[in-house]
């Protein structure tokens, strides 16, 4: 009799071995960890590992493709509400995860591993989503009257996600840059870009 599986029960464990790979990549770049080390953080043995992640460049995939089924989500979560909510939402959102301690080890983990093919092709999925979500976002805001109409929705959105990815990119490369030190400017500088002043 086949064994029947528990959705969720996987989902947790999946989810689990997730932030074990976060802490992994973080603490020793994307080619400095193995397989072995993910096994030891996570608390498992290397047949479970491969039952979930088949290689190190999954569990990597795997990550951003979580993230996009996470921003799918926050965008469909914001559909019905005010867009200048869901802009600034979306600002919290990522001073949020950027105040992770790992954040800073994981992002130059993902550069080293974004020569990948499958890696690349997840994270352009995954920037597709965003640019998609934030133009949408905008475009409402627009039409509700909001938020600037001088440039195309388009244009904001891919100058919002170019400040969030340079706030992430400065946590990534300079330890004296912390995320809840300059929240309140990316605040201001998203919120006067959109505004228009």
């Amino acid at each position: 009799m086949a064994r029947t599986v528990d959705p969720d029960r996987h989902r947790a464990r999946r989810l689990m071995i997730l932030d074990a790979a976060v802490t992994c990549f973080a603490a020793r770049g994307f080619a400095g960890t193995t397989t072995a080390q993910v096994c030891r953080e996570a608390g498992i043995g290397s047949g479970t590992l491969f039952h979930y992640f088949p290689t190190k460049a999954s569990l990597m995939t795997a990550l951003l493709e979580e993230d996009t089924r996470e921003v799918l989500a926050f965008f469909a979560a914001h559909r019905d509400r005010p867009a200048w909510d869901g802009l600034g939402a979306w600002v919290e959102r990522a001073i949020e995860e950027a105040a992770d301690p790992r954040v800073a080890g994981l992002v130059n983990a993902m550069i080293g591993a974004g020569a990948l093919p499958e890696v690349a092709g997840a994270l352009a999925a995954n920037e597709a989503v965003i640019g998609d979500g934030l133009t949408a976002l905008v475009r409402r805001g627009q039409d509700e009257g909001g938020v600037r109409a001088d440039l195309s929705a388009t244009r904001i959105a891919s100058w919002v996600t170019l400040l969030v990815d340079g706030f992430y990119g400065r946590i990534a490369s300079d330890e004296e840059f912390r995320a809840e030190d300059e929240a309140g400017v990316l605040r201001a500088t998203v919120s006067s870009l959109l505004n228009g002043g």
